[in-house]
């Protein structure tokens, strides 16, 4: 497989269900009527990505386009970050938006439905430099680990709704209405895990609900976190009264999280986190191992060529 200058590598993945294949089949003929030339590769699991953007990268590709959502271009660009920063500044990396949380492609006002409109975008080419958050953390082998993420890390209860959520998405269908159910689900298990955060001159001993370290939306819970000035939105949440905790998903679902009087935001180039090893950490939307011992979370500026709206 080799490549021009000019055509993708356009690497599906798909997100299961029995729309899957309509889905496909329709952005294949948006990309045929727009005169797309491109070679095409479908992953068949989380590792398979890492493989073949690599094989993409190879053979000579300068664009790289995801057909898949937040999980996917969270692999794709743990794969860039492998590379050394001269072959990883000749490549950009696109999003097609097909997986069950689009969170990232939906910042950049990528839109599920008009696959017309991003095809367009992507066409023209234009690329911005986009910053990564870090996770450095010891696994359970004692190995020392890096993963960079796109949007967001989630500690404790969000972590435990963004597993549900995947579980009841493909039940409901409805990005919000999936949310809800996972919300009050949760209501019913452990609510907050004793927690020890350093941010910036800040040290917060106690119990948390959760806590979000974005480097974009986050999942509607670092909404003005932007992936291209060199920090990291925090969201601190301490464990609410009940009736807060309603109120808290109102706010959420009418994009005023911040607005929640249990909401601690703060914004900061690095963060020290020992938590309980009970609380589940998600990045990107998707469960990682839980850290052994402390961890650290940082903000990687102007590090990946991302293709964005015009």
């Amino acid at each position: 497989m080799a490549a021009n200058e000019n055509k993708w590598g356009l690497l599906y993945c798909p997100r299961g269900g029995w729309r899957s294949n309509k889905r496909w089949e329709k952005i294949e003929k948006v990309l045929r009527q727009q005169g797309v030339d491109y070679d095409f590769v479908q992953s068949e699991n989380q590792k398979s990505v890492e493989r073949l953007v690599k094989m993409f990268v190879n053979n000579g590709y300068k664009t790289i386009v995801i057909v898949g959502g937040d999980s996917a271009l969270n692999d794709a660009v743990n794969c860039l970050m492998q590379m050394n920063e001269e072959e990883r500044d000749q490549v950009a990396l696109g999003v097609i938006p097909n997986g069950l949380m689009n969170d990232f492609a939906h910042f950049w006002g990528f839109d599920d439905s008009n696959i017309e409109q991003t095809v367009g975008w992507l066409k023209k080419r234009r690329i911005r430099k986009i910053d990564l958050g870090c996770i450095r953390y010891t696994n359970k082998k004692g190995d020392k680990c890096i993963r960079y993420f796109l949007n967001c890390i989630n500690v404790g209860f969000i972590a435990n709704i963004m597993n549900l959520r995947r579980k009841t998405h493909h039940a409901f269908g409805s990005r919000t209405l999936s949310f809800i159910l996972s919300f009050i689900l949760m209501i019913f298990q452990r609510l907050d895990y004793k927690m020890n955060i350093h941010i910036n001159t800040d040290v917060i001993k106690r119990r948390v609900m959760t806590m979000c370290i974005g480097n974009a939306s986050g999942y509607g819970q670092t909404t003005n976190a932007v992936p291209y000035n060199g920090l990291l939105d925090v969201s601190v949440v301490y464990h609410p009264q009940m009736t807060q905790l309603f109120e808290g998903i109102y706010l959420f679902v009418k994009g005023k999280f911040l607005n929640h009087k249990s909401v601690h935001p703060y914004r900061t180039r690095e963060v020290e986190v020992q938590a309980d090893p009970h609380a589940l950490i998600g990045i990107d939307g998707r469960l990682m191992n839980t850290p052994v011992g402390p961890y650290k979370v940082t903000a990687i500026q102007e590090v990946i060529n991302f293709l964005i709206p015009v």
